[in-house]
């Protein structure tokens, strides 16, 4: 029967006596649980005993035409890390009227959400009324239904845990339950901007004992077993170290899920599923199925039977920035399709060549053919998505490819017989001097191992006890170096050598010899080792061991093949290694080792000599801090300390730090600041000067922010893979790091949010503290400005009273 109202007056008294009712004949629900006869309305929340999730009635700022039907009943994480973030919502297939839901459980156990004018949404409910019921949400992450018995035990009736969506948190399982038969597995989001369900599904698959990322039921992706050491073959290991996982086979149930090792884990450890098929976790990505085209079987990929015969292996959707223009291009306005139900449209049509979302919100679909891509509209800042053809064969290449073999062969010859031939002449005269070596060199080592070096191993073990610090002798370090030789040596950092070393085992280390003249004493080298070694973060250099030999102190780490950061960035040709998107991938690696190191890790750290040769390159060229030898630490509740013995490198320094040794995480703020101009740039922050503007990278950004051509800054070498949203809000952030007054700089947290969010900046940079050049006449004897004029890779150890006698 349809209810007509005469004027607004009647709607409005209609609606507060719902709220009035609604608040007058139940009783408001307690903190974290919701017992039988209470209610919980719309504005009010559900948080479990340590207030770590909340149960609530989300309310979505959509400004789509059909944005009404997407209010859920939700949980939320409500800690500092993460906090807002949603692990869970109920059925969001049945749209909530948030102006009038209340969340109800009445004296039969039955659970549900009430609406004004709407029909009720059961939640829960028994065949049979149940008495003494309650309802609460725990610090687990999990809203639970129970029945309470007089002896003091409970029975669960229903937990939000059955029903996961596209978050998996510690506990909640994935696999199946054998005496109801209920599924347990993660689904998507249709789109990151919808709640709708997706097409991708995370399960567990117990026969196999694997877990698999499915689109529409079929595997995409797989994570390989899991082995011995606890770990799954497929998923990096760096990813899963933290997790512990736990397998139930039984014959109530089949399932997987997983606990964290340590308990002081700071970071988010939930699992997401994204609309893309992407399966990650604050610690990275554990698999991807989006890069899986059915031919590929690289990384988890599982290889198909049904590939389209017009596709070949090695093709692969890229995605650029603009709108293609042309005639020949098929649309499809549906909201119950997204990004993949658009790509794997494509990739089976052979006359597409690329695709584009249809609406704002990510649904619906755009078709290109090959010729509407030849045009583009690089205005539009959309993305599209082009197949990218392979490289076409050319059918004299297998011949071409003999004859170069065998002129190779020819060529490789007769070096070796002339090399043989030259050998044998000198042999006999080295053969003596070798033999001398050689003798020489094992009486050291038999001196060396006679010594009272074991006394030395085993106190230092001692010291280490409950650390995983591996204690090495000299000798072996010796061995592994070959004696510390010119061709080992990597670099020359500002507290002594770095050398490639190679254990017995096989396994290629870094080998840092302490510069002599180091004040650093035994006690505080072993408190610094002991400290870096608690320090676990991807993005940070790993440490491996230590040694102390009379005066020598040496620091072992793990070998990085792609060395540092300034090796490929200021070279004009090893810079175009590095494209738009490593560049990003390594600014999110910096900071996010920066705000671990100011925020997270047990002592707040502040790292003092952030620069480019100080960032190592793993063999993926993933970015990880090195060089702790400055760093300064303090509790969390510190926020500066000053300090008369300044250290860093000059042009990263801030100028609060330099002039008066006041030392805060905003220090190293500033000196990532310089660091994403340079990366952006390509160039070092004392080499950007001209005739008529001596100045320093960072004050040629700031000029050409103010005049709006920014865009110069960015390195020629990215012309074709630059991102310019992203660099222009690179260079925003950088700018904004590099403020004159600390305070004004923002935290690495606001840093990391920036970056990567996609909404508009409102700060805006104010004029840097940036230094100019001496400028010294014949005539004068003291410079116009402080200047910084030193070397980049060069590290200065002073004392506050030293800069300002130069003032």
């Amino acid at each position: 029967m349809m209810i007509r109202f005469k004027t607004k007056k009647q709607v409005i008294l209609i609606y507060y006596l719902w709220v009035w009712w609604s608040t007058s004949f139940c009783v408001i629900a307690g903190n974290d649980s919701l017992k039988a006869g209470e209610r919980m309305v719309a504005n009010s929340t559900l948080c479990s005993k340590q207030g770590r999730y909340c149960l609530l009635f989300e309310q979505r700022s959509v400004i789509w035409k059909y944005d009404n039907n997407y209010n859920c009943l939700v949980i939320e994480i409500n800690t500092s890390f993460d906090r807002g973030s949603v692990i869970w919502k109920y059925d969001s297939n049945q749209p909530i009227d948030i102006s009038s839901a209340v969340l109800s459980l009445n004296y039969s156990g039955v659970l549900k959400i009430e609406f004004q004018y709407r029909k009720e949404i059961i939640i829960y409910s028994s065949p049979q009324p149940i008495n003494n019921t309650v309802a609460t949400m725990l610090d687990t992450g999990n809203f639970v239904l129970e029945q309470l018995h007089p002896n003091g035990t409970k029975t669960l009736l229903w937990q939000s845990f059955d029903y996961p969506f596209d978050v998996l948190v510690p506990t909640m399982k994935l696999g199946v339950n054998r005496k109801t038969g209920h599924n347990w597995s993660l689904v998507s989001l249709l789109t990151p901007l919808l709640p709708t369900l997706g097409g991708f599904s995370l399960e567990w698959e117990p026969k196999e004992g694997e877990l698999n990322i499915k689109r529409h039921g079929k595997v995409y992706w797989k994570g390989g077993k899991l082995g011995n050491n606890g770990m799954f073959d497929n998923i990096p290991a760096n990813v899963q170290q933290n997790y512990q996982y736990v397998t139930i086979s039984n014959k109530d149930e089949d399932s997987f899920s997983f606990e964290i090792k340590d308990r002081n884990y700071k970071m988010s450890p939930n699992w997401l599923l994204s609309s893309t098929g992407r399966l990650a976790s604050s610690k990275g990505v554990f698999g991807n199925a989006d890069v899986c085209y059915g031919y590929n079987s690289d990384r988890g990929c599982q290889k198909w039977e049904d590939i389209p015969t017009c596709r070949k292996p090695g093709e692969v959707f890229e995605r650029k920035r603009g709108t293609p223009v042309g005639d020949n291009i098929t649309m499809e306005d549906n909201v119950s399709i997204g990004y993949n139900d658009c790509k794997v449209s494509c990739w089976r049509n052979c006359d597409c060549n690329g695709f584009q979302e249809y609406s704002d919100n990510g649904t619906g679909c755009i078709f290109y053919s090959w010729n509407s891509t030849q045009h583009v509209d690089s205005d539009s800042v959309k993305n599209f998505y082009i197949l990218e053809m392979p490289v076409k064969s050319d059918p004299n290449h297998h011949g071409k490819r003999r004859w170069i073999w065998i002129s190779a062969a020819i060529a490789t010859a007769l070096l070796i017989i002339c090399s043989l031939v030259l050998c044998i002449t000198i042999r006999k005269h080295k053969y003596g001097l070798k033999e001398k070596k050689v003798k020489r060199k094992e009486k050291e080592m038999q001196e060396l191992a006679a010594s009272n070096e074991l006394y030395s191993i085993k106190d230092l073990e001692d010291d280490f006890k409950g650390h995983d610090i591996k204690v090495f002798s000299y000798a072996s370090i010796l061995e592994a170096t070959v004696d510390f030789s010119a061709e080992h040596k990597l670099g020359q950092g500002g507290y002594g050598p770095v050398y490639k070393g190679i254990l017995a085992t096989g396994k290629e280390v870094a080998v840092k010899k302490l510069s002599k003249t180091s004040r650093q004493g035994i006690i505080e080298f072993k408190n610094e080792l002991v400290l870096i070694c608690e320090l676990q973060h991807t993005n940070l250099v790993q440490l491996l061991g230590c040694c102390i030999h009379r005066e020598e102190r040496i620091i072992v780490y793990e070998y990085m093949p792609n060395k540092s950061l300034d090796f490929y960035l200021f070279d004009s040709t090893k810079k175009k290694l590095l494209d738009w998107k490593k560049r990003f991938n390594i600014i999110e690696g910096i900071s996010q080792a920066l705000l671990y190191l100011h925020k997270y890790s047990r002592l707040k750290i502040i790292h003092r000599d952030l620069k480019a040769s100080n960032i190592l390159l793993d063999g993926n060229m993933n970015p990880k801090i090195s060089d702790f030898g400055m760093a300064k630490m303090f509790t969390q509740q510190e926020s500066t300390v000053n300090t008369n013995r300044i250290v860093g490198t000059y042009g990263y320094m801030s100028p609060k730090y330099a002039m008066e040794g006041i030392c805060s995480i905003k220090s190293d703020v500033y000196s990532f600041g310089v660091l994403l101009l340079e990366i952006v740039s390509g160039r070092k922050n004392n080499s950007f000067y001209d005739a008529d503007h001596p100045l320093n990278l960072v004050g040629h950004a700031w000029e050409l922010w103010n005049d709006g051509e920014y865009m110069q800054l960015i390195d020629p070498s990215l012309s074709d893979s630059i991102v310019p949203d992203e660099a222009k809000r690179c260079i925003h952030v950088g700018l904004l790091c590099v403020e004159q007054y600390a305070n004004d700089r923002p935290t690495m947290s606001d840093v990391i949010s920036m970056l990567a969010n996609n909404y508009e900046l409102v700060t805006l940079p104010t004029r840097p503290a940036f230094y100019i050049r001496r400028e010294i006449s014949e005539d004068e004897t003291t410079p116009k400005v402080l200047v910084s004029d030193t070397d980049t890779y060069s590290t200065t150890a002073i004392s506050s009273s030293e800069i300002k006698s130069n003032k």
